[in-house]
């Protein structure tokens, strides 16, 4: 009995990691205009930015909400923003650590990564 019982254990270890999927291709993907493929291309708020912040900032950040003082509506408030406001660090921090935006979680890496090779890129706007 115990042999079947570790038989079966096995058995379901081994089809279980069958599967070539990477953890990539399982991921849940960044939104819409997010990155070029191509290191070479300078990354800008309208074909790569725009939808994260959109999907992440702007719920809270726009007129008549909680963060209307520092809406993140159009490219140049959110320009103004990374320049003179810290979002790059804020959406950097850590779950759990004071000032973290979103306030509700931090985003996935892969969107920090676009917002932080656009400023790298000079802040272009298309």
């Amino acid at each position: 009995m115990k042999k079947l019982i570790a038989l079966t254990l096995l058995l379901a270890a081994f089809t279980s990691c069958s599967s070539s999927d990477t953890y990539e291709d399982i991921a849940t993907p960044p939104p819409t205009g997010t990155p070029n493929p191509d290191p070479t291309v300078a990354f800008s708020y309208s074909k790569n930015a725009k939808a994260i912040i959109d999907a992440n900032c702007v719920s809270c950040h726009q007129s008549g909400r909680s963060a209307s003082f520092r809406p993140l509506t159009t490219y140049a408030e959110v320009k103004a923003a990374v320049e003179n406001a810290g979002l790059l660090n804020r959406i950097q921090l850590q779950n759990g650590q004071q000032g973290i935006m979103p306030q509700g979680g931090r985003m996935s890496q892969a969107n920090i990564d676009v917002i932080v090779k656009w400023n790298t890129d000079g802040l272009k706007e298309n």
